[in-house]
């Protein structure tokens, strides 16, 4: 016999066992002991049908909620990073903005804009060398070869992936220290080379070949449109 007070208490609220799967669950399953084995509780059946498919359906939706959240995180970071480069008033502090605050707003660990030169010592100008590592200067057809990683055809207009052999060329003898990379490819304008924009990261997981690319479509879209000015 169930206790008094217990008994009570649920005749009291029995709404309250309804809302507690648990214990639903163990009411079913001593309802199919107490009918024996040779019945087949086909509401019990379908019950079970419905929990599990309840279920697939509350994952799928905190995934979406995930996800959306995760999209508009973002969607925020690219904001911000765009108007931070909107604010320098000289090339230099441009430069500056993009492997400071830009770099930090987007969490990347390392920024480099390289540029295709058809001028074998390009890289000893003494403008260029002011602005430091950020800048690098390269033959002309590195950037497509980068992008595609020595394959030919043409290469996405972004490409996000893991650390290649190719990372040498790149980042010298810090090429150890990251494991994943976006390349943005550039077009700085009618008469002029290809460029490329690119975040590495320490991460193995930041830049992914399965994330999507549109952000950082539209930061590599604005920051072209920021280099013509100046170029300009």
């Amino acid at each position: 016999m169930i206790e008094p007070d217990l008994r009570d208490r649920i005749l009291a609220e029995p709404e309250r066992l309804l809302e507690d799967r648990d214990v639903m669950n163990a009411l079913v399953a001593a309802n199919e002991r107490a009918m024996g084995a040779n019945i087949v509780d086909l509401r019990g059946i379908a019950m079970q049908r419905l929990e599990t498919r309840l279920d697939r359906l509350e994952d799928t939706h905190r995934s979406v909620i995930a996800a959306a959240y995760e999209n508009l995180a973002g969607t925020n970071q690219v904001h911000r990073a765009v108007l931070q480069l909107l604010e320098p008033t000289n090339f230099e502090a441009f430069m500056q903005a993009l492997t400071g605050e830009v770099a930090q707003t987007l969490r990347v660990d390392m920024v480099r804009l390289v540029l295709e030169t058809l001028q074998e010592d390009g890289d000893t100008d003494p403008t260029l060398r002011r602005l430091g590592e950020v800048l690098q200067v390269a033959p002309a057809g590195f950037v497509g070869h980068y992008l595609t990683n020595g394959r030919n055809g043409p290469g996405r207009p972004v490409v996000l992936r893991s650390i290649t052999a190719l990372a040498e060329a790149l980042y010298q003898d810090r090429a150890g220290d990251f494991q994943s990379e976006a390349l943005m490819k550039l077009d700085l304008g009618p008469g002029r080379l290809p460029a490329m924009l690119v975040f590495a990261s320490e991460d193995p997981n930041q830049f992914k070949s399965t994330h999507g690319t549109d952000l950082l479509a539209f930061f590599a879209g604005a920051f072209e449109r920021a280099m013509r000015r100046w170029l300009g």
